[in-house]
């Protein structure tokens, strides 16, 4: 097993989906504490532009985004699975559900007015400031749900959550797999970084009992490692060979060239490389850093805008 690096913030709600899964599949794993907001020096020294949470770095290898963080965790350690074969679709599906419109429902309503009042209420006026700067130029040309409204689709959302939980433990039967993990975090943001807004909660005590099985899991094993410690060992790897998957060229670009990815909306910073593959689920940059050495920085296909470098 490669050693496993998660580049995370304690209260970030996606890397808590991160922490969750290396907890459900026993992993050890090195932990990097990063800036909450910009500047992010060390990451962007990984990634080359991309700047959301968490990264999971293999040796010389990058891997953003959580959807495709699952399937890295999936290949390693097949059991127990985040994608039961029977479920497979349809889990994919539900977690991309909630990590869009019930995460951005969470969000809206966790830190409208109130809850980010009550979130700072103990932090120099500079930090909430500094947080509402960096998450507003995250959110640049997206349209955001306003506090009523996202209060409004967090209560249908947890309803439907609480149906799906009405005869079953967990989203989609026994265990939990995927789609456990993408509902649970948003949630998690409510209940645990900002308790004064947890009362939202309360009118679906399935959900909430839900969330307990869920806290159950854990974190994993993990262990302390500096930034400067991660880049280090960065440096002095070499990426993993590719696989042989089939390239799947949708953008007519040859492997080879000069490209960008950035995410669709939210946080649309670009990484410039080299397309080394682009298979079905991920396209992957190669690129060099002064510190960190020759890397390959991996995003999922969707989500995801890959363009041309123009001369």
């Amino acid at each position: 097993m490669p050693d496993l690096i998660l580049h995370h913030y304690p209260s970030s709600p996606f890397a808590e989906k991160g922490r969750l899964m290396l907890g459900f599949k026993g992993l050890a794993w090195q932990s990097v504490h990063i800036p909450m907001v910009m500047p992010k020096p060390d990451v962007l020294a990984l990634t080359g532009g991309y700047r959301r949470t968490p990264l999971l770095q293999i040796g010389a290898d990058i891997y953003c985004n959580t959807a495709l963080i699952a399937t890295v965790l999936e290949h390693l350690q097949p059991e127990p699975s985040l994608f039961p074969e029977h479920l497979k679709g349809i889990a994919r599906i539900v977690a991309q559900w909630a990590d869009g419109d019930l995460f951005w429902a969470a969000m809206g309503y966790t830190l409208s007015p109130r809850g980010a009042a009550a979130m700072f209420a103990n932090q120099p006026p500079e930090a909430a400031q500094a947080f509402a700067a960096d998450r507003g130029a995250m959110r640049t040309g997206m349209t955001s749900l306003r506090p009523g409204d996202a209060t409004s689709a967090y209560r249908s959302h947890l309803r439907r959550l609480a149906h799906m939980l009405h005869e079953q433990p967990f989203l989609l039967g026994s265990a939990p797999c995927v789609a456990d993990f993408s509902a649970y975090h948003p949630l998690w943001f409510t209940r645990v970084v900002n308790p004064a807004m947890a009362g939202i909660l309360d009118a679906t005590p399935g959900v909430l009992a839900w969330m307990d099985r869920m806290a159950v899991i854990g974190h994993g094993k993990p262990s302390k490692l500096t930034s400067t410690e991660a880049i280090a060992i960065a440096a002095a790897a070499e990426p993993a060979p590719l696989t042989d998957d089939t390239f799947q060229d949708d953008h007519g670009l040859a492997l080879g060239s000069r490209v960008t990815v950035a995410a669709q909306s939210f946080g649309t910073e670009t990484t410039e490389g080299t397309l080394v593959a682009a298979t079905r689920t991920q396209i992957t940059l190669a690129r060099t850093d002064d510190r960190a050495g020759r890397l390959h920085v991996h995003f999922p296909r969707i989500g995801y805008v890959l363009k041309e470098v123009k001369a």
